[in-house]
C-alpha cells in the first residue's frame, strides 16, 4: 500500500474582515506547523489552544474555542478549508475574538491556501480508521459513520420553505472537488431570527454580502447552488471533524445535525487515538 504523507503550507498566509457575530475586524494569519503538530490556534492574548473536541467552549450558532483566558469563534471554516485541500498540520494566529467571515464560504482560505502551496512532510499522514459503524443521535438529529477509504459526507436537511428538504452526497473529498463544490456555500441564516440573535450578541457582523438571508417568500440575492443550504452544512461538518486531528477515513451520514452533534462524534472518535498517543 502507498504511504500517505503528511503535508503543511508551503508559505504563511493571511486573511482579514468582520466577524460574523461580534462585528469585529480580524486578521487571521495561517503558517506552516511541523509533523504531527496538527492544528493549533494562537489567541489574541498569546495562549496556544490545540484545534481539538476538548478546547470547544460553545457550539451555538458557531464551533468556539478556548484557553482559560481567551476565545477564539467560528473556526469551522478555515479548519474545514484546510481539511478540505489535505493540509495536516497549521498554526493558525488570529488577532481578534473572531475567524473573518469573509464572503460566509470557505472559499476564501482554500483559495489562499491552493495560492501557497503544500509541502509534503516525510512522515506517514495520521489517519483514522472506522472498524464498525458509529453512530450518535440527539432527538431527530442523526450522525452515523461508516468505514471507508476515504473521507465522503452526505447531508440531509429539512427546513421551513423555502429551503425545504435538501439532501447533498459527495464525492470522495479532494482539494479539487472541495474548492468546486464544498468551499463556495455560504453560511445562512434565517430573516425572522435576526432580532434574536441580535438580543443573544450573535450575528453582528453578518450581511448580505457574508451570508444567505431566508426570507418566507424567498432568498435575498442570488444562490451559488441551488442546494446552497444544504452545502454549507457539509462545509460545517467538514470543519467540525478536523477537531479528530487526523484524517478521517469514513463515510458520514448526516440527517439534519450540527455543531454540538459534530463535536460530540469527534470526541468520542478521537478518544482512542488521543489514548494511544498518551500511551506512547
Amino acid at each position: 500500500m502507498e504511504v500517505e504523507y503528511q503535508h503543511t503550507l508551503a508559505r504563511e498566509i493571511s486573511l482579514s474582515g468582520v466577524g460574523l457575530h461580534t462585528g469585529c475586524h480580524a486578521t487571521v494569519t495561517i503558517a506552516p506547523a511541523p509533523a504531527n503538530a496538527g492544528f493549533s490556534f494562537v489567541l489574541a492574548d498569546g495562549s496556544r489552544v490545540p484545534a481539538t473536541p476538548d478546547a470547544v467552549r460553545s457550539t451555538v450558532r458557531c464551533t468556539r474555542l478556548g484557553s482559560a483566558t481567551a476565545a477564539v469563534n467560528t473556526v469551522e471554516h478555515v479548519l474545514a478549508a484546510l481539511l478540505g485541500m489535505d493540509v495536516d498540520n497549521a498554526q493558525i494566529v488570529v488577532d481578534g475574538e473572531e475567524i473573518p467571515i469573509m464572503d460566509g464560504s470557505a472559499l476564501p482560505f482554500a483559495q489562499a491556501i491552493a495560492e501557497a502551496g503544500r509541502r509534503e512532510q516525510r512522515v506517514p499522514r495520521r489517519m483514522l480508521h472506522l472498524r464498525a459503524p458509529f453512530w450518535r443521535r440527539d432527538g431527530d438529529k442523526v450522525l452515523v459513520c461508516v468505514p471507508a477509504p476515504r473521507f465522503k459526507v452526505n447531508f440531509f436537511v429539512a427546513f421551513p420553505p423555502p429551503v425545504g428538504n435538501q439532501f447533498f452526497e459527495s464525492q470522495p473529498l479532494t482539494p479539487d472537488y472541495f474548492l468546486r463544490e464544498i468551499a463556495p456555500n455560504r453560511t445562512f441564516g434565517f430573516r425572522s431570527e435576526v432580532e434574536t440573535l441580535y438580543s443573544q450578541g450573535l450575528a453582528r457582523g453578518g450581511s448580505l454580502d457574508n451570508a444567505v438571508v431566508i426570507d418566507r417568500d424567498g432568498y435575498l440575492g442570488p444562490l451559488r447552488f441551488p442546494d446552497e443550504i444544504v452545502r454549507h452544512k457539509v462545509l460545517d461538518l467538514i470543519g467540525d471533524f478536523a477537531l479528530l486531528g487526523s484524517y478521517p477515513c469514513c463515510e458520514v451520514i448526516a440527517l439534519k445535525s450540527g455543531h454540538a452533534l459534530h463535536v460530540a462524534a469527534a470526541r468520542e472518535l478521537r478518544a482512542p487515538l488521543a489514548a494511544a498517543a498518551s500511551a506512547r
